[in-house]
């Protein structure tokens, strides 16, 4: 089982938005709701370009940008991280069922360390964070790390997303895909099963994606 965090398994959109926005208010403008849309679920330096062309500040240095936004959200995370409704019982209901389980984000591992505070160090056999591969989602380097590190064959894995960019790298990976939309829709695909929520989610479902029995 491959989860995806920000969104997913924990209500942490929002404190993003809360930096972003703090970040663009620092440089002198309002970061806009299209722009703020384009970044769910990229990486750190995609982000921080795309909130610099939407300042119309394309010449600010992405690294200095990213240095204050994880700052920022170390803070926040440390005070304000709230579960996703059904997240908690899902992930407690798989590590009950003994099922490899590996936590797949495009967040550094630093802030990774902090949320996962809140899920559990116990809680996943693998992380693999953003910082930690070449070419993060929607490229699929990041959960293809992730079946490896648990030893299970991708097509064996079942990936749960909020976002189109992880979407698309679970599937570029060849995972079944659960996606629970968050804070931006997603479209229809061949190969993604769409729940409103995790509370609609539970083992036989998963199965089901796989075409196989619960256990």
């Amino acid at each position: 089982m491959l989860f995806d965090m920000d969104g997913t398994l924990v209500d942490s959109e929002k404190l993003w938005d809360v930096a972003l926005r703090e970040l663009a208010a620092e440089y002198g403008g309002t970061l806009s709701d299209d722009a703020r849309r384009a970044m769910v679920g990229t990486a750190m330096a995609t982000s921080m370009r795309i909130l610099h062309d939407d300042l119309g500040q394309p010449e600010r240095d992405p690294l200095v940008s990213a240095a204050w936004i994880e700052a920022r959200i170390l803070e926040l995370f440390r005070t304000g991280l709230r579960w996703r409704p059904g997240a908690l019982a899902l992930l407690r209901a798989i590590r009950a069922a003994g099922v490899p389980t590996a936590l797949v984000t495009s967040s550094g591992r630093p802030l990774v360390e902090v949320a996962l505070e809140t899920l559990g160090r116990d809680s996943f056999d693998a992380v693999v964070c953003g910082d930690e591969v070449t070419s993060a989602k929607p490229h699929p380097e990041p959960y293809l790390t992730a079946a490896r590190l648990l030893g299970v064959p991708i097509g064996r894995c079942v990936a749960i997303e909020d976002s189109p960019s992880g979407v698309a790298s679970a599937l570029a990976a060849g995972a079944a895909v659960l996606a629970v939309p968050a804070e931006v829709p997603i479209a229809p695909a061949d190969g993604v099963h769409q729940l409103e929520s995790l509370t609609a989610a539970d083992l036989e479902l998963l199965a089901a994606l796989l075409g196989e029995s619960p256990a």
